[in-house]
């Protein structure tokens, strides 16, 4: 009776051949390998690092800068002529970039993890290309046009700052596996010790990070300052058409303390409401008056600036996607606007004793009310009635000539020389978010000048703004802000510092004990596997070649005197593909039994 080696049999491994096939199509078990990667391909893996960062920033920034998407849709309405949510689609293409980068990173990791040689698919390879030039060129555009941008990067950590390194150590503390299992494995002291220099390099700065974070809102509850008052910029916009009735009474419902707008002159001498340098945006200029179309706003008579409908456009482009909220009875009064003169803006400010502020802008060279359109203006807020001192003149030009004509009228400047400030009697600061720092709160207080920051539309941002001392915000979003009650999170230093020491001692002590359990499992086991190696040695040879040593990786002969037409007859009625040590395939038995 001849005897065989008992068959062996592969159990399937589908995580491991998802894994390479999923990373680098390779599904089938002779293609995988785990001999060293290749210099190539650790190039291509720290291009995907790279990638995966900048991406990650990428999509932090753009995340973060929510506050600002109307501004950066009306900042490309000026260049393109066409309103649209530009800002939406960024947002989707960078967070699918992103996750699909953060996808192929973890693969990479998990054959890092489980020993496997990194082979890349030449189609992810061009998809990451394609990210990394276009978040290099994104962000290579917001540095050209919209630099001042970066500095909500910074604000934003105010807030974020504590959560993300909490989050951090726990991504480094999860990677010591893959760091622990390389050192374990590695036979080159040189090695080792660079992994481990490298990786302690990291976990140090990780755990010294909260050295560097400053944020207003770690501070003790009983020294938070009052709420910041609200200003209604052009209104409630998210809720009615801007710099309309509508708008400045759905402000007035949610409790501000004033209303902002912008103040043009028409043609035949009559204060109105305008922002832009053009009726195309905000009213149906297009189809009532097509040649007023191109035109200055102000070179329009009133008779016909009052024909003009100012808020079919709110329905139509949905500026903040909040039209669906809105009643029917809402959606029906806000289609049915009009443009709004100055004289009812401050009738409706005087009955309910809020503040206004507002910018007269210039008219062109050939107006004819060029000279005249600050007494205009002053004669206008006269003849309403209001307190002057509900009036605040933002302005910078002609600020003399308003101060003679209306002594009571208040004045808010943008120009950060508290000096000039207090000799000019200025008792507001008006400044964009992003070029405030501590000591302009500082100064404002001591000065007993109000610091007002525009425009803030967040409640992370509101609160940042609130810890740090800020009295009042012009806001788009007054319905948001009026709901907020407290800052989204105050921490007191102590109890903040508690939580960084315990976190970083969690993730260390967990270190430890991931370096002691891989070095156990690994240190002493070297898989020198003859059948991988030939295996790994068959994906570049040719087909035959390859059919040759699966056969022989399937058999070995222990009988010199074994038929080997018999054998292979055996092959080619079994046909297996693969086989594991010890397994006795339960026809091969019979077989032999039978002979």
């Amino acid at each position: 009776m001849v005897k065989h080696q008992p068959l062996q049999y592969y159990e399937p491994q589908l995580c491991l051949s998802c894994l390479t096939g999923i990373y680098g199509c390779r599904w089938k078990r002779y293609q995988r390998s785990h001999d060293d990667t290749s210099k190539w391909e650790l190039l291509w893996l720290a291009i995907l690092t790279l990638t995966f960062f900048l991406t990650l920033i990428w999509f932090y920034f753009w995340w973060e800068v929510e506050n600002d998407y109307n501004e950066f849709n009306w900042f490309l309405y000026n260049r393109t002529g066409n309103w649209d949510h530009w800002s939406i689609p960024i947002l989707i293409t960078t967070a699918a970039g992103f996750t699909y980068i953060t996808g192929l990173l973890m693969l990479a990791l998990c054959h890092i993890a489980v020993g496997q040689q990194l082979n890349l698919h030449w189609l992810h390879k061009a998809f990451l290309v394609v990210i990394l030039g276009t978040t290099v060129l994104a962000m290579a555009s917001i540095e050209q046009m919209w630099t001042e941008e970066w500095e909500v990067l910074i604000i934003s950590l105010q807030a974020t700052a504590p959560f993300l390194h909490i989050g951090a150590v726990a991504v480094v503390t999860m990677l010591s596996w893959i760091v622990a299992g390389q050192f374990a494995r590695s036979e080159k002291a040189i090695f080792q010790i660079c992994i481990i220099l490298a990786y302690l390099a990291v976990l140090i700065a990780l755990y010294l990070v909260p050295l560097t974070i400053s944020s207003p809102c770690i501070m003790d509850k009983k020294d938070l300052g009052t709420k910041p008052r609200i200003i209604g910029h052009r209104g409630a916009p998210m809720l009615a058409p801007e710099n309309t009735l509508m708008s400045f009474k759905r402000a007035l419902e949610n409790d501000v303390y004033g209303l902002q707008t912008d103040v043009m002159i028409s043609y035949d001498g009559i204060p109105f409401l305008m922002h832009d340098s053009s009726l195309r945006r905000t009213t149906n200029v297009d189809s009532v008056f097509p040649f007023l179309s191109s035109e200055p706003p102000s070179m329009a008579n009133w008779t016909d600036l009052e024909r003009l409908n100012a808020g079919e456009w709110f329905l139509k482009d949905d500026p903040f996607w909040t039209v669906s909220s809105l009643s029917p009875s809402e959606i029906f009064e806000a289609g049915n606007q009009s443009i709004c003169k100055l004289i009812d803006l401050l009738r409706l400010a005087k009955e309910s004793n809020v503040t206004v502020l507002f910018k007269s802008l210039p008219l062109p060279p050939a107006h004819p009310h060029y000279k005249d359109r600050i007494n205009i203006t002053i004669n206008t807020i006269l003849a309403s009635g209001i307190p002057q001192e509900l009036v605040i003149w933002l302005s910078e030009s002609d600020r003399q000539l308003v101060q003679k004509l209306a002594p009571g009228i208040q004045h808010a400047s943008n120009v950060k020389d508290f000096k000039r400030l207090r000799e000019r009697g200025i008792t507001m600061l008006n400044l964009r978010y992003t070029e405030i720092i501590d000591e302009d709160i500082r100064e404002s207080a001591s000065d007993n000048i109000t610091l007002n920051v525009y425009i803030v539309n967040k409640s992370w941002l509101y609160s940042v703004l609130w810890c740090a001392g800020v009295q009042s915000v012009t806001s788009d979003a007054a319905n948001i802000l009026h709901n907020v009650p407290f800052p989204i999170w105050v921490m007191p230093p102590d109890e903040y510092s508690l939580i960084w020491i315990t976190s970083d001692l969690v993730s260390f002590t967990v270190i430890i004990g991931v370096f002691i359990l891989q070095k156990w499992r690994l240190g002493s086991i070297r898989t020198y596997n003859p059948e991988q190696i030939m295996l790994s040695a068959a994906v570049r040879r040719a087909s035959r070649d390859v059919r040759i040593m699966k056969e022989k990786l399937i058999f070995s002969e222990i009988n010199n005197s074994m038929d080997n037409a018999e054998e292979l007859s055996l092959c080619s009625e079994n046909r297996y593909d693969g086989f594991a040590n010890d397994a006795i395939s339960p026809a091969t038995e019979a077989k032999v039994h039978s002979n």
